[in-house]
């Protein structure tokens, strides 16, 4: 990802834009499953509980110490994606989540908890890939697992994989919720993703990144 020489058109910002609104509404979906949430997510709904602070607080927080390490050894992947996405999407999340609560009431039967996490899933994966499409920046909690495979013999799945489990513990030690959803979106959002970016995304924002 290389933003510096590129033609940014607005069909590629407002794709993002979307992108962090889908996404933002997914972990909301995800979130009311009860079923267990992203290994980020989940780790700053539990910290934002441990703190007591709002969750879409702790996020910006949270994204603002990612983004040092993202400043210092991972500056090709600033962009203002990053800055929409650190400073929006926890909001979005609250926002959604209560909204939800009021309209569908609790979801406590598992059948129903299932048919949440299937749409969480489908949510989820066509926000990031409008996301990615777009090639804006990324948030500096993504961007830890591109920084570890441009300095390591390692491939970006084994980077994402690594840094998705480390919050994952982290979460579980601090008695947070991890559950299918976190199995889910760490194993099965890829193949989605790579679905609707084939099939949707770039050909609604009529561009295509370069392979990192």
């Amino acid at each position: 990802m290389n933003l510096l020489g590129q033609k940014i058109t607005l069909r590629r910002i407002l794709g993002m834009i979307a992108g962090v609104v889908i996404i933002g509404i997914g972990i909301a979906v995800f979130k009311f499953s009860r079923l267990g949430n992203d290994s980020i997510s989940a780790l700053n709904l539990r910290l934002a509980e441990l703190v007591g602070l709002p969750f879409s607080i702790e996020n910006v927080l949270m994204n603002l110490c990612l983004f040092v390490p993202q400043l210092l050894w991972g500056r090709r992947y600033i962009g203002l994606g990053t800055i929409i996405n650190s400073f929006c999407i926890g909001f979005i999340v609250t926002f959604t989540g209560d909204a939800m609560t009021a309209v569908f009431g609790p979801a406590d039967t598992l059948p129903v908890q299932l048919l949440w996490v299937a749409v969480a899933v489908l949510v989820i994966a066509l926000g990031c890939s409008l996301y990615q499409t777009a090639d804006l920046g990324v948030a500096p909690y993504d961007a830890l697992s591109l920084m570890l495979a441009d300095r390591l013999p390692v491939p970006y799945f084994g980077c994402r994989v690594f840094t998705d489990a480390l919050c994952a513990v982290l979460a579980f030690l601090l008695g947070g919720l991890i559950g299918l959803g976190t199995l889910i979106c760490a194993f099965g959002l890829g193949p989605f993703v790579q679905f609707f970016t084939r099939h949707f995304s770039e050909k609604v924002l009529r561009y295509k990144p370069e392979k990192k």
